[in-house]
């Protein structure tokens, strides 16, 4: 089998615990306005590459991946279910820590063995959540975000912990009261593992202009990292409130 990869990165240090062998998948159904990687939507871009030629990248320098692993990214890796399935699958026979990095819009509720098999062999989940108000999600993405909550609670049924990763943007996902809603949802997935509230920045605009396209964002300026960490305290406060209601 061979998946369509768009690139990898030899030492990533923020896409999941220690030093990672980092995989970007090509294809993605999302359309995020600030998405810094348009170059990684297109399902037919990137070239192939299979499980077992990745793996022995990744051996090339295992040494440096002691406290690491493998991270699936992207573009949206369950795009290609049966092949990231695979990498998983094969990664955890050589004992590789597999860390999945997705925005969850491929998990299918009303199929949800079908991506059993990708769970088993995923140690950990990093999943982004855009918006927790589904009108203004379609807005920011495309897409409605019912398949990722579910995904997330799914995650939760099968014993898989989760981070949770979520982009404050100015006007979009900057209210606190939405904010504190996020937090009452993360609060009852009962795998979680981690928060990341992470300031909106511009960098992927030269992307843009490379490829043609205007900057879905415009003008909007970056986000500063105290707003940042307000905006996790609302998070927080959420949580809290989730937990209070459950004891």
């Amino acid at each position: 089998m061979e998946g369509r990869i768009h690139s990898t990165e030899s030492f990533g240090t923020v896409d999941g615990p220690g030093v990672r062998f980092v995989i970007f998948f090509q294809g993605c159904p999302m359309r995020c306005l600030y998405c810094h990687n348009p170059d990684t939507w297109d399902v037919q871009g990137g070239h192939p590459e299979t499980a077992d030629a990745l793996l022995e990248a990744f051996a090339h320098n295992r040494p440096f991946y002691k406290n690491g692993g493998i991270t699936a990214t992207g573009g949206e890796p369950m795009l290609q279910l049966d092949f990231l399935t695979e990498l998983f699958t094969k990664a955890k026979a050589r004992g590789i820590h597999t860390c999945l990095d997705t925005s969850g819009i491929c998990y299918d509720p009303a199929q949800p063995a079908h991506f059993d098999a990708l769970l088993a062999v995923t140690d950990l989940v990093m999943l982004d959540i855009k918006h927790i108000d589904d009108k203004r999600h379609r807005a920011l993405t495309g897409h409605s975000n019912a398949r990722i909550l579910a995904f997330a609670e799914r995650l939760g049924e099968k014993g898989v912990p989760v981070w949770i990763r979520h982009v404050i943007v100015p006007g979009w996902t900057d209210d606190p009261a939405e904010q504190e809603q996020l937090g009452f949802f993360i609060g009852g997935l009962q795998t979680l593992k981690g928060l990341d509230v992470l300031p909106y920045h511009d960098m992927g605009r030269a992307k843009y202009e490379a490829l043609g396209m205007p900057y879905p964002l415009g003008d909007t300026p970056p986000a500063d990292k105290e707003t940042a960490v307000q905006a996790k305290q609302h998070i927080l406060q959420g949580i809290r409130k989730r937990l209070r209601a459950q004891t």
